[in-house]
């Protein structure tokens, strides 16, 4: 093998993504399949975006950190998501929690940044406010040295209506959930989505534990 020619970083995505907000000064973490990702401690499958959250309190912040990005909002309608421009004296307010950075050079070109509420310290569930958890417990400092969301938050936002992907992701994160983040997981499903296929799992991965 040629020793000019290394093998390509797996984790270039979420480094790169940890140079760019390096300076940036308020809680942020990585989310979505990478996070996942980081949590197991391996790359499980292509990835086609990267995503950070961030508290919508710090929006602002976002905007003047990110000043040299194309900023775009997304707005709900029945048909799906539009994009439209996020102008710069415009505070974004629910139900719209997803903004998308993009620039010509540098990697990444785009990051999809996703607004959470909190109040009073708390983090709350942008889907049922009855769900929440101190702002301090919402993160997971994972391989790296990459900031990522709770994994259980993470799976939580996929448990919506899972995709393949978010099955994987829920497969590959099941066996390495301790005992506390499974019980939250569990009662955060049980309040939002009685019934769901993955409570059947973690009940059994208690038992077999």
């Amino acid at each position: 093998m040629d020793p000019s020619k290394s093998e390509p970083d797996p984790w270039d995505v979420p480094r790169h993504v940890k140079e760019v907000m390096a300076r940036f000064e308020r809680p942020w973490f990585l989310a979505g399949g990478w996070a996942i990702d980081l949590f197991v401690g391996r790359v499980t499958r292509p990835h086609e975006d990267v995503e950070i959250a961030i508290l919508r309190e710090d929006q602002a912040r976002i905007r003047d950190y990110l000043g040299g990005w194309e900023l775009d909002k997304v707005v709900k309608e029945p048909e799906g998501g539009r994009r439209e421009p996020w102008r710069r004296d415009e505070r974004l307010t629910p139900p719209i929690h997803e903004i998308h950075a993009r620039r010509e050079r540098g990697a990444p070109r785009e990051i999809e940044i996703l607004l959470n509420t909190a109040e009073a310290g708390r983090w709350r569930f942008r889907r049922d406010p009855r769900i929440a958890r101190p702002i301090a417990e919402i993160g997971f400092p994972a391989t790296l040295g990459i900031p990522i969301l709770a994994p259980e938050i993470v799976l939580l936002y996929k448990s919506k209506a899972p995709r393949p992907r978010d099955e994987e992701d829920f497969g590959n994160a099941l066996p390495l959930l301790g005992p506390e983040r499974r019980r939250w997981l569990r009662r955060a499903l049980t309040t939002i989505h009685p019934g769901h296929p993955w409570l059947a799992r973690l009940a059994a991965k208690r038992q077999n534990r």
